[in-house]
């Protein structure tokens, strides 16, 4: 308890204290958002707002991880380092992205093709891995399995578990980053999940089978390192909200949400909780969704469903203000993580005992 405490408050510290010089920085460099003329009209006066601030949440939470552990005197584990990996890796192909927006002048970065390469390259390296590192109980940090609460069902082999850790990754990745498009509206999710995470580790920690030596507990490698990591990511997140929430003086970018994208998948990977993350990232799904819906009805019929999509800015362009959708939206995230904090707790007390 007290690595999570010491990280969460160390990365939150850094992020809130180094968002600020950061911003100076992008704005004397002239790296600001390149805002689509095709969308609302009152995001044309974001144009200029500096963008790329998810190197700070990255930053913060790698910084926040590892003094948190050098000062409680805790070993970072496999899971931790594997995690934080699969969210750097993910942030550096964002942050290649927004480098191509900022200084090739235009709204669209990496070709979709380039950018779905670099989430495989990254996902696969993770998947191998995450199969490695047995501990003392033969634990690896993943395991070949689907799992909802714990992992179910037979072995799917580790072609299978690569290609599902592929699905995952690319899509709650690119979940975070449709969902981050007006002030504050993928951070605040974001900030509910992690809080999940680290509540969910937390409780599979002091359940844990290789110390309780009960029919009730959780066969995890290192759940209480996956608390730790999501509190680190969860600090950084609430240190840069202090200026991305609306009105933004910066906004994450694709750095930040393919980040924090990578960042979930893992934890849900490492906690044998991947299906319940759709739970838990209902709204990153809701409006994954949308997207889908709307692309799919005007390619067979010519008409869409909403009056732009991702659905936040069908509501927008409906006459919500914009921060009235970012709490809604907020509200509605915090609804779905208590679903998901209570089927949890659900499927916990129908363990056999």
């Amino acid at each position: 308890m007290k690595t999570i405490l010491l990280s969460g408050a160390i990365s939150m510290i850094i992020a809130l204290f180094g968002t600020r010089p950061t911003i100076t920085v992008l704005r004397k460099r002239k790296l600001g958002q390149q805002v689509r003329t095709d969308g609302p009209q009152a995001h044309l006066g974001k144009s200029g707002t500096p963008t790329m601030g998810g190197i700070v949440i990255i930053i913060a939470a790698l910084i926040g991880y590892v003094l948190g552990h050098l000062l409680s005197g805790d070993a970072m584990s496999a899971s931790g380092v594997l995690v934080l990996f699969l969210m750097t890796g993910l942030g550096f192909i964002g942050f290649i992205d927004d480098f191509i927006k900022l200084f090739m002048r235009r709204s669209l970065g990496l070709r979709s093709g380039a950018k779905l390469l670099g989430q495989v390259i990254v996902g696969v390296i993770f998947a191998v891995l995450a199969l490695q590192f047995p501990d003392g109980y033969d634990l690896t940090p993943a395991s070949e399995h689907i799992s909802f609460l714990t992992d179910m069902g037979p072995s799917i082999g580790v072609i299978l578990f690569v290609v599902w850790v592929l699905i995952m990754v690319t899509g709650t990745s690119n979940g975070v980053n449709l969902t981050d498009g007006l002030d504050g509206l993928a951070t605040g999710p974001s900030i509910l999940v992690l809080a999940a995470y680290v509540i969910i580790g937390n409780w599979q920690m002091r359940n844990d089978c290789t110390t309780a030596l009960a029919p009730s507990c959780y066969q995890v490698r290192d759940p209480l390192d996956a608390a730790v990591v999501a509190a680190a990511v969860m600090g950084a997140c609430f240190g840069f909200l202090w200026w991305n929430a609306p009105p933004a003086k910066i906004f994450m970018g694709d750095t930040g949400s393919l980040a924090l994208g990578g960042a979930l998948v893992g934890l849900a990977i490492v906690t044998r909780t991947e299906l319940l993350l759709v739970i838990l990232g209902g709204l990153f799904a809701i409006i994954t969704m949308s997207v889908v819906i709307q692309v799919g009805s005007f390619k067979l019929t010519k008409k869409r469903v909403f009056r732009m999509a991702p659905l936040q800015h069908h509501f927008e362009l409906a006459g919500w203000a914009e921060t009235t959708v970012v709490v809604r939206f907020w509200l509605i995230s915090g609804m779905f993580v208590a679903l998901g904090l209570g089927i949890f707790y659900g499927g916990w007390l129908q363990l056999p005992r």
